[in-house]
């Protein structure tokens, strides 16, 4: 199923874990929309952030859903009553990740601003912050029992906090990545984490190491869910689901699915839903867990679908602890521990005036009364007791894949595949018969490339699979006369041959300039410094580029006088219209930051010497010529900090490390 979700570009979907069939969709219009999944009308949209939406989540019983957006705020919405509940002000930066507390009225809320707080949706106020993670936290997720909460950063790490003793239990190491996602067993004391690195890594809570790790040649892991039984971890990659088991380490199954950058999954009626986005449209896929592999023959310690749950007895080890859950739902919550008075949030006519202007608005009256009716607690749809249609059964040999819903209905009608793909073959060949053989009568002569326009994306992505900017007439020789349509194979030939010298000549020079830049790295006592000077003075960005990757990667090679040279080449990339360019400029001038900005502000800060220091007016002039390089950057960061996606983070970042440059 696919929808126009908002009249901008989305910026962040979640689903209900409820009955998997809520949909909640935050966009770039700063508004949150409500959908039910396979419907295509929005039921509800609420309003009142002021920035675009860059996190949601919605509680275990889908009556309330939290809200945080790039400036920092967050915003609890009570859907039974269409209205505001709670405004909580208070971080600094983009809310990057946010749960609820699986009992009490509880939400956790993780920052670009690198902090961790703790709310009480009641009380409307920050209960305590945890602070220990150094880069953007991207992920939260309470355990099971309530009692701890586990964080995922961008400084490859995973954090479990004890919310009773406000403290950091234990962190996680082993991840060469930024780590996107974290998930607790809902039964086992045991922890799933999955990274930009293409790892899963499974952790032990009771001995505090790792169980094992799984590695796969495929993309970035986007999303991970346990089976609700806890057989098996379902992870999302890019196009693809794959099943995992941990005792030993082993994939189930890998199901193929067009979701493309998978940002959510959930389960209901034994059916996986998997969400994406892409601009302003958000799709829906469905896998049928009945068709898919949980176990090997040999159980391995893993629970059948046939028995009864019981905790899975590892081969080699003891028993794995389960988590100790109160008995209902309304159990009075644990305590948990709170900062002093001056950390807590009181309530400002400020906060009350943002509730005011904060509303829900309904867009279907029908479906609301039907979904969030209040004193509703016999039916909530759509019905937890009707799965979507199931596609036809897989044949012998091919691959799974998984389809969208609205595709479900009838798939029964399609044609078989062998059918399909002769029909395609056959399109193809009539298709490129067309192409090579011009009609003089009805096929309009090729004037120049300009006929056949085609806007170029302001930003070339790092990873692509067409050419940017193609044209098919850059291909094939100008028409010189309109009359003339008939094209002569030595001409066509001729022009490709051309393209492909060009690119040789391109490519060669490449190599030539990295080898004399290496030539310098080898002779050279101070290698980054001179090898830099010679690669600035070839004027080749992407030789510079190529020695940062390697420099950024070597923090002991950083000096001040590299830092002259950089500087000015990093303006250069940052305003490049190659992503992989700005990637690199960003990485190289936040290392700068962190490790020679105090330095810098301090001796600029510091009394003049008496007497002569020539060391000290060398440094001192140094610098200087750094600090204005760095007022130059700030204004190009601070333009481009408005784009959203990682490239609007990752400058927003930048922006907080240089707030002292005003």
């Amino acid at each position: 199923e696919e929808i126009m979700a908002h009249s901008s570009n989305v910026s962040s979907v979640v689903l209900g874990k409820g009955s998997g069939r809520m949909l909640a969709t935050g966009g770039d219009d700063c508004r949150v929309n409500i959908w039910s999944v396979s419907k295509p009308n929005c039921i509800m949209s609420l309003t009142g952030h002021t920035t675009p939406i860059e996190s949601l989540q919605v509680n275990p019983n889908e009556k309330l859903i939290v809200a945080g957006s790039r400036s920092g705020s967050i915003r609890v919405w009570d859907l039974e009553a269409a209205k505001v509940l709670r405004s909580l002000p208070g971080h600094k930066a983009n809310i990057c990740s946010l749960h609820f507390h699986p009992f009490g009225s509880f939400v956790a809320s993780g920052s670009l601003d690198t902090n961790i707080k703790l709310w009480d949706v009641r009380r409307k106020g920050c209960i305590f912050t945890f602070k220990g993670h150094t880069e953007a936290v991207r992920c939260l997720r309470f355990s099971p029992d309530g009692k701890w909460v586990a964080s995922a950063a961008d400084d490859h790490t995973v954090k479990l906090w004890d919310l009773t003793a406000g403290k950091l239990m234990f962190e996680f190491t082993g991840h060469t990545g930024p780590v996107n996602v974290v998930e607790f067993h809902p039964n086992e004391y045991l922890l799933a984490s999955g990274s930009s690195d293409r790892t899963v890594r499974f952790w032990d809570l009771e001995k505090f190491q790792v169980v094992s790790c799984i590695e796969e040649e495929a993309t970035p892991v986007r999303c991970v869910l346990f089976n609700p039984d806890g057989c098996c971890l379902y992870s999302g990659f890019q196009d693809s689901l794959r099943v995992y088991g941990w005792e030993p380490e082993r994939c189930f199954d890998v199901v193929l699915v067009n979701w493309g950058k998978v940002a959510d999954l959930s389960i209901s009626n034994n059916q996986l839903i998997g969400v994406s986005f892409a601009q302003s449209t958000v799709s829906s896929f469905v896998v049928d867990l009945s068709r898919v592999p949980k176990s090997d023959s040999v159980p391995h310690g893993l629970i059948r679908d046939d028995q009864p749950l019981v905790p899975p007895t590892p081969t080699g080890s003891s028993l794995r602890r389960i988590y100790d859950r109160p008995s209902t739902s309304c159990s009075k919550p644990q305590r948990v521990k709170h900062n002093s008075e001056s950390e807590r949030h009181s309530p400002s006519s400020e906060d009350d005036r943002d509730e005011k202007e904060s509303k829900a608005e309904i867009q279907n009256q029908e479906d609301y009364k039907e979904i969030f009716q209040p004193k509703n607690a016999i039916c909530r749809t759509p019905p937890r007791n009707e799965p979507f249609p199931a596609p036809p059964e897989d044949e012998p040999g091919t691959a799974k894949e998984a389809v969208k819903p609205s595709q479900a209905v009838d798939v029964q009608t399609s044609l078989p595949k062998q059918e399909l793909v002769c029909t395609v073959l056959l399109l193809l060949e009539l298709l490129s018969q067309f192409l090579l053989q011009p009609d003089p009568v009805q096929r309009p002569p090729i004037a120049s490339s300009t006929s056949l326009t085609r806007t170029e994306p302001s930003v070339i992505p790092a990873a692509r699979n067409e050419p940017i900017g193609l044209k098919a007439s850059d291909f094939l020789p100008a028409v010189k006369n309109q009359s003339q349509t008939e094209l002569v194979d030595e001409e066509a030939m001729s022009q490709i041959r051309k393209g492909h010298e060009t690119m040789c000549v391109v490519l060669t020079s490449r190599h030539k300039n990295l080898d004399a830049v290496r030539a310098v790295w080898s002779t050279s006592d101070i290698k980054a410094s001179n090898s830099l000077d010679s690669a600035v003075a070839i004027n080749d960005l992407s030789v510079v580029v190529d020695l940062l990757n390697i420099v950024n990667q070597k923090p002991s090679l950083w000096k001040l006088d590299l830092c002259t040279i950089v500087l000015p080449q990093i303006e250069k990339l940052l305003q490049s219209k190659y992503e992989s360019y700005v990637q690199t400029g960003c990485t190289s001038l936040k290392l700068i930051l962190q490790r020679f900005l105090p330095l810098i502000t301090d001796i600029l800060a510091a009394p003049p010497s008496v007497g002569v220091d020539i060391s000290r007016e060398e440094r001192l002039h140094k610098c200087k010529l750094c600090y204005k390089q760095l007022k130059n950057i700030s204004n190009v960061v601070k333009n481009k900090s408005g784009l959203s996606g990682r490239h609007g983070s990752a400058f927003r970042e930048l922006l907080l490390l240089m707030a002292v440059l005003d």
